[in-house]
């Protein structure tokens, strides 16, 4: 008997489950806390206890595969590692196309002549620059990112640069080539950019399960699920992290059809930090055409469409600001809650919670807590000296914000700590309510009750306080929870049906229908199929989501687990692409292609351009294939040519030839 044992490291909860394929089942399950400072205790207790429970041979494990939100999380709440872009071709304003300037921050660029033009012909590359510069920006970031003009033409200059770097740094390089086969390479860039930050975050991942595999004796192929469903090898996946963005969402679908059987529905999959949610229609998950869109940037990664949201159990609760009723907002920020953190370390929260609630006047800090990650040195790269300043009064323990920010300003600093991901920010979340509320039990309930105290006696616009007592609080609080829930499952199916306009939702019909209001006039929303909630807290939430929409709601058996089980159930999927084009000054045809060899051919003929495309692309994808972690893989080449009539003449635009390798991964 062959088993696998599927993975799923979210921001709160590291699930595991043991996955007889054979039979269809899950044989064992369990869960344990995600530890951000080292991963490897969270997934080494998760899935300990999943083997021990199904009382598992470690040679019986053949295959063991990985999804994680960890990406994801990164980039919705601002996070990852200081990273310099090498622009080879390009000048400053492209900057200022996709949304470039704004995802790089104050991280270095450095620009150099050189890149290629369409037709994949190079202008003169000078490294002197990078050189001049190599050694300062090896010492002060932990990856680079390198992109080319038409790089996906002729990938050389990269490739140079890529190698310069390796030689004379040490640090991980990306390369927009290898990322993407698209044009405009502002985005490309930008794609690059977040990948080359997701680096080491995806890098300790896959160390902490390779170590824990090594302690156990398990041999078995490791797995990483990418954005669209897919499973590559986990080297394919260290290099290419920001492909594994919207990992858990994808792994949540294919989760969510086996335990349902369902084949249409809203796939709602509520976490820590986000809630993902993707259409299942006709049985399979759409993907999105234009690359997924992860907190406001969008990318070239091909991958579901899903809508992910800065609101889960452990979302960030703050007030309206300057309104007389002010509403609770939640999200997108995630905190630690403080029943969790009373948990961690005990003793260490609940004097303090209880010192602010002896005082009269309420503050707004209060109940508000930070403490280091415990990230490794190197992802404390190019802090100012205010920020490292601040990182060395937050120690290993939890610190009261009231007792270690110096002034208001610092809240600031703060903030830009928590998003390089050095710093922990701790708080009352949902999940609290949920502790105070009793529909909750996980951790310790005494904290989340003072911390509902705290914010309950806040002011609203009249003085008053925002609450009664820490229930009424908390009742709101969880309330507001299925609201939002209601409201992202709706904005979903809005925009599947081409309104993805998020000020629909403000609208007075949309809310009287959710507010059941109305005297005269009375409106309804009808939604065509079930929302299936998943995630630890969807039998929580979700049921009073379909209560709103007026949809059943389906919570199965094991949704809990659901990304873990949908980790082991897909396909190594990869393709290789080359673009032919007429080559004007000689006649013929060019082709080229970042992932093939040679990079730039000349052919006289169409249909030998198109021949020796196809050729180069399947040995090209076979080798892709083998790389990602493929057994025996199909090979699907197709291809796209345009061609227009000119007096009676067809006359050739261009081609895209794209072979793509789909298979089981090869298990032990």
């Amino acid at each position: 008997m062959s088993l696998s044992l599927g993975l799923d490291t979210g921001g709160t909860y590291t699930d595991a489950v043991i996955f007889d394929a054979a039979a269809g089942t899950v044989v064992a399950k369990a869960k344990a806390l995600t530890t951000r400072h080292d991963l490897a205790i969270g997934i080494a207790e998760a899935a300990g206890r999943a083997l021990d429970a199904a009382n598992a041979d470690p040679a019986t494990i053949g295959l063991v595969s990985v999804s994680t939100t960890l990406a994801t999380n990164a980039l919705v709440e601002g996070q990852g590692g200081r990273m310099a872009l090498v622009m080879i071709g390009f000048g400053e304003t492209d900057l200022d196309r996709a949304g470039l300037r704004e995802a790089i921050g104050d991280d270095p660029v450095l620009f150099l002549p050189g890149g290629h033009d369409i037709h994949g012909r190079a202008q003169p590359l000078d490294l002197a620059p990078l050189e001049a510069r190599i050694d300062m920006l090896g010492a002060d970031v932990s990856a680079f990112a390198v992109a080319g003009y038409f790089a996906v033409r002729n990938p050389e200059h990269e490739t140079a640069v890529r190698d310069l770097i390796a030689a004379r740094a040490g640090r991980p390089v990306t390369c927009s080539h290898e990322l993407s086969s698209r044009l405009d390479g502002p985005r490309r860039a930008l794609t690059t950019v977040l990948n080359a930050r997701l680096i080491g975050l995806i890098s300790r991942l896959i160390g902490a399960t390779r170590g824990f595999l090594a302690e156990r004796g398990i041999a078995a192929p490791l797995m990483v699920v990418r954005g669209d469903g897919s499973l590559v090898s986990a080297d394919f996946a260290a290099l290419r992290p920001i492909e594994t963005i919207l990992s858990g969402p994808a792994a949540s679908v294919v989760g969510a059809r086996f335990l349902t059987g369902r084949d249409d529905g809203y796939v709602a999959d509520i976490g820590g930090t986000t809630t993902d949610i993707a259409v299942l229609d006709a049985g399979h998950p759409q993907l999105d055409p234009a690359g997924a869109e992860v907190g406001g940037h969008r990318t070239m990664v091909e991958a579901i469409d899903v809508h992910t949201y800065g609101l889960g159990g452990d979302s960030e609760i703050h007030l309206e600001d300057g309104a007389l009723d002010p509403e609770l907002l939640l999200g997108p920020h995630r905190f630690l809650p403080l029943s969790l953190l009373e948990t961690l370390y005990p003793g260490q929260i609940i004097p303090h919670l209880k010192r602010q609630g002896d005082t009269l006047i309420s503050g707004r800090l209060d109940g508000r807590f930070a403490v280091r990650a415990g990230l490794p040195e190197d992802q404390g790269h190019g802090l100012s000296r205010s920020q490292a300043d601040l990182l060395e009064r937050i120690g290993q323990h939890p610190v009261p914000l009231d007792r270690v920010l110096k002034s208001t300003a610092e809240i600031a600093t703060l903030d830009r700590l928590a998003a390089r991901g050095l710093v922990l920010r701790a708080g009352f979340t949902p999940t609290d309510a949920g502790h105070v509320t009793g529909r909750l039990r996980h951790w310790n309930m005494e904290a989340a009750r003072l911390g509902a105290a705290l914010f309950a006696r806040r002011k609203n616009g009249r003085g008053q306080p925002l609450a009664a007592s820490p229930q009424a609080l908390a009742e709101a609080v969880s309330e507001r929870l299925v609201r939002l829930s209601a409201e992202r499952v709706l904005e979903t199916g809005l925009a599947a049906d081409g309104l993805a306009d998020p000020r629909l939702l403000a609208s007075p019909l949309v809310r009287r229908a959710l507010d059941r209001s109305g005297h005269y006039v009375r409106t309804a929303l009808l939604l065509d199929r079930p929302v299936i909630g998943l995630g630890a807290g969807a039998a929580t939430v979700y049921p009073g989501v379909g209560t709103l929409l007026a949809i059943e709601a389906v919570v199965p058996d094991h949704a809990d687990v659901a990304n873990a089980i949908g980790a082991v159930a897909g396909q190594v999927r990869v393709s290789a692409t080359a673009e032919i084009v007429p080559d004007d000054e000689n006649g013929g045809f060019v082709v080229a292609g970042a992932g093939i060899e040679p990079a730039r051919q000349m052919h006289r003929t169409e249909k030998a351009a198109l021949d020796a495309a196809a050729a180069a692309c399947r040995m090209a994808v076979a080798a892709k294939a083998r790389a990602a972690g493929a057994g025996e893989a199909e090979i699907d080449v197709r291809s796209d040519i345009e061609a227009v009539m000119l007096e009676d003449r067809r006359q050739f635009v261009s081609a895209r030839v794209i072979a793509t390798a789909t298979g089981r991964p090869a298990v032990a």
